[in-house]
């Protein structure tokens, strides 16, 4: 179940790590307020990290995007699954091996930066294969590695995400090469970004904190990831998680906490009690009836989808069952009161 917080999370924890699409920026553009909420916690005396599974781009060009939409970053507050792709191979190989690089520029950088020698040719005889997303890899590249990967070399994958976003929508991620790879060889590759924990580690080493907590819009990474590495969460509505998602999260997937946007960072987070009559928080009730959710009541939204969260998740563990929303209608944000 969710959990209370009787002070501001940016008080509560010394460290966000922070998604970036549906979190901070959707495509080319900010999320809504995402600027004003991240200063508002770092003049509360949080720091901020901002991770991404995309091992495409390098973090200064990542940071240089995040300032162009308002949120100051520097490459350091920048963490990417290439970087932390390079520092699992560091516990396969030796140092400065050579390592057949399917990717792009910044799994390239990332392998650099820990001292190993990326080369794209099989003449060059490398030790290891790391593969990540790149638009520009060839069909010849990635049956060279699929042949290397299947003689026995060690295999880092940046990440398995199966989609990337895009200027045109939703594309193929670099998890459907991954899954080829994986038919092909019969081999699993150690793989570095969310849900797995060594993109969160990463962060954590590099940026500090002694109580991170994470931030994310999806349930199955960044929520999922958390879980792996023994981190709370917030769960932020700007991006993929919608009700239907919500209601049916596995225990691994459902976050500690839950707001409609960054500005739960600044506020406390009340507790949903469980009583006779069903779940409430902040003028908010909650019914399960014959495994039909209803909601009554007024007050904050984000109280509204806390009482949805906790009596759902708790029908699915006593029922197996996934409660029926059809006829919710989640509140406005920022409307103070309506019924569901």
């Amino acid at each position: 179940m969710l959990k209370p917080s009787s002070a501001p999370l940016s008080s509560a924890y010394d460290l966000a790590i922070l998604d970036l699409d549906g979190v901070v920026y959707i495509g080319p553009r900010a999320v809504p307020g995402a600027a004003r909420e991240l200063a508002r916690a770092r003049e509360a005396g949080m720091h901020v990290a901002f991770v991404t599974n995309n091992a495409a781009r390098p973090p200064e060009v990542v940071a240089e995007h995040l300032t162009s939409l308002g949120v100051p970053a520097g490459p350091a507050d920048v963490v990417t699954s290439a970087q932390a792709a390079a520092r699992l191979l560091g516990g396969l190989v030796r140092p400065g091996a050579r390592v057949l690089l399917l990717g792009g520029p910044g799994l390239e950088a990332a392998l650099r930066e820990r001292g190993f020698e990326p080369v794209t040719s099989l003449d060059d005889k490398p030790e290891a294969v790391v593969t990540g997303y790149g638009p520009d890899l060839t069909w010849r590249q990635m049956m060279q590695g699929a042949v290397q990967i299947q003689a026995g070399l060690p295999w880092v994958a940046s990440n398995a995400d199966m989609t990337i976003p895009t200027d045109y929508g939703f594309g193929p991620g670099h998890g459907v090469v991954v899954r080829m790879l994986q038919d092909f060889t019969g081999v699993v590759p150690v793989i570095a970004g969310k849900p797995e924990r060594a993109l969160l580690d990463e962060t954590v080493s590099r940026v500090g904190g002694d109580r991170p907590l994470m931030v994310g819009d999806r349930l199955d990474t960044d929520i999922l990831g958390a879980h792996h590495a023994g981190l709370d969460s917030l769960l932020v509505l700007t991006g993929v998680t919608g009700l239907p998602e919500l209601v049916a999260a596995p225990a691994a997937e459902r976050p500690t906490y839950l707001s409609s946007d960054l500005a739960g960072l600044l506020v406390t987070h009340p507790e949903v009690r469980h009583g006779a009559d069903g779940w409430t928080a902040g003028g908010w009730l909650a019914t399960v009836t014959d495994g039909r959710l209803a909601l009554s009541g007024a007050g904050d939204p984000d109280n509204w989808w806390r009482c949805v969260a906790d009596a759902a998740w708790a029908h699915l563990d006593s029922t197996g069952q996934v409660v029926d929303v059809d006829d919710l209608t989640p509140p406005v944000p920022g409307s103070g009161a309506q019924e569901g």
